[in-house]
């Protein structure tokens, strides 16, 4: 159990699939998710995962809009300090060419850090590709630009994965690693599942807890309990309560995660200090 230890929270605010028709707090537009990120920061959020949306409400690898998501992001008090992370999501556009773009962001526009998924998946109704060659051609540019992986791992394979990765010497320690449970062909909110999950990382891996729909919750308060941090926000569930009868907000879903950690005496990490453990630098 972590109780004593510092407590991260990883802000997912928009991801791929939620829509106004699924939520209205969902965050589509530039200024929506600058001001959601704003609402989250001032509850103690150190990280932030962005998913940028063209002008009719879509996933977009458009570059342009990320960079000045990030550099809007960067604006707001304490935005230096912020993690700021970019998708390279290959859920709609597998191909390395179209998710590598936004790693050639730079200035203020530059991510700390950018998402690589370590296999190939299946959602309930649609699959990401992530070939091998692809994923090791993001972690070779991520290393060439100074932009850390955020690494994403949904069952014990993944996990696995890593290991072949920092062997190989295409990502470097320490690890930030999203551990992502409750995906219908992937790891459960179990902790005999966790555990393997953990036990299969490589050392010096700093660890964040994701549950994806009705899965939340439950995964959340295991990162408090058993992991360095949480991921948490609309992305993964635009629901507040189990029966889905209230519509969550992302502010809503940080400040149930600040109460949790003030009961398990999970102080939250500051935002430089987690930059320094890390590796990442203003």
């Amino acid at each position: 159990m972590q109780i004593g230890q510092p407590l991260t929270i990883n802000l997912a605010c928009t991801g791929v699939i939620p829509t106004r028709a699924l939520s209205p707090h969902v965050p589509m537009t530039h200024n929506e998710i600058v001001d959601d990120v704003a609402r989250c920061m001032e509850l103690g959020v150190q990280m932030v995962h962005l998913h940028a949306r063209d002008a009719a409400g879509v996933q977009t690898a458009d570059p342009e809009r990320y960079g000045r998501l990030v550099e809007s992001i960067r604006a707001l008090p304490d935005g230096s300090a912020l993690i700021i992370g970019v998708t390279t999501s290959g859920r709609d556009e597998p191909s390395f060419e179209s998710r590598a773009r936004v790693l050639a962001l730079s200035g203020d526009a530059k991510p700390d850090m950018a998402s690589l998924t370590l296999g190939s998946l299946n959602f309930a109704q649609a699959a990401s590709v992530n070939q091998p060659d692809t994923i090791r051609r993001l972690a070779q540019r991520m290393k060439e630009r100074a932009i850390k992986p955020e690494l994403e791992v949904f069952d014990i394979g993944m996990a696995n994965f890593a290991r072949v990765l920092l062997k190989e010497g295409l990502i470097e320690a320490p690890l930030y690693v999203n551990v992502l449970l409750g995906n219908i062909a992937g790891a459960q909110p179990d902790l005999m599942q966790l555990a393997a999950i953990l036990a299969a990382l490589p050392q010096d891996s700093f660890v964040s807890i994701a549950g994806l729909g009705r899965f939340q919750l439950c995964a959340n308060g295991m990162g408090i309990l058993f992991a360095d941090g949480v991921r948490v926000g609309l992305e993964d569930n635009v629901w507040f309560d189990q029966a889905r009868t209230v519509s969550a907000s992302n502010a809503s879903l940080v400040q149930r995660i600040v109460d949790q950690a003030e009961l398990f005496e999970r102080p939250l990490q500051s935002r430089t200090a987690l930059r320094d453990r890390l590796g990442l630098h203003p």
